[in-house]
């Protein structure tokens, strides 16, 4: 069974291009097992670390224990045979509760870090678009929880943005400033509460304090 890895907020999985000797997820996990520094993992897989979460995004990070387990996790990734569940505080509020988003996502033609929604066929975009599906359900107020089986990039911020639920503290999709509340480091609330699917699923990870009281709530 892969290792789950709690990942805190303002955190980077691997280390800053601008500061390669940075605190990063990598950095802890081989300092906990030094033997997975030992392993010749893919370029972009080191130390076991099936998939990423930006910066911002606390939550459970999957980790596999040997190379042949991360070829059927990557696998089961690509597949979509995984649904992973997030919590989110909105910036914003609507009149619904659940919400399901199937639209396509791709890279924005002029911003490099940033994706943009398809609006139509002539939705201005860079490269090709690919499918996204994203599920929102309304836990608490402004506390979203969403499950996605894809992963695009950005997918969960993009998506809530789309229909009016900007992340709070997202700037870069409409969210505002950053809660008083939130983690050192993170700039908008967004946790991977954990994944599963066929022989596989993370073990549990605590929640964080902005999102602690609606807990009850679920």
């Amino acid at each position: 069974m892969p290792t789950t890895w709690t990942k805190a907020a303002g955190v980077p999985v691997f280390p800053p291009h601008d500061d390669p000797d940075g605190a990063c997820v990598l950095r802890d996990v081989h300092d906990a097992a030094p033997w997975r520094a030992e392993i010749a993992w893919p370029e972009g897989f080191e130390g076991g670390i099936v998939h990423r979460l930006d910066t911002s995004t606390s939550g459970a990070l999957l980790l596999a224990d040997a190379v042949d387990e991360l070829a059927v996790l990557r696998d089961a990734f690509a597949s979509g045979a995984l649904r992973k569940r997030y919590l989110l505080r909105a910036a914003r509020d609507v009149p619904w509760h659940t919400h399901v988003v199937d639209v396509p996502l791709a890279h924005d033609r002029r911003h490099k870090r940033r994706m943009v929604a398809q609006r139509g066929p002539a939705t201005p975009h860079r490269g090709k678009w690919y499918p996204a599906h994203t599920e929102l359900r309304r836990v608490d107020g402004a506390l979203w929880e969403a499950v996605i089986t894809t992963g695009v990039m950005h997918q969960i911020r993009v998506h809530c943005a789309f229909v009016g639920l900007p992340l709070a503290g997202d700037r870069v999709y409409g969210g505002g400033a950053t809660p008083a509340d939130a983690p050192p480091g993170a700039v908008f609330l967004l946790h991977h509460v954990g994944l599963d699917g066929p022989g596989v699923a993370t073990a549990p990870v605590p929640a964080p304090a902005w999102a602690a009281p609606a807990e009850g709530a679920r």
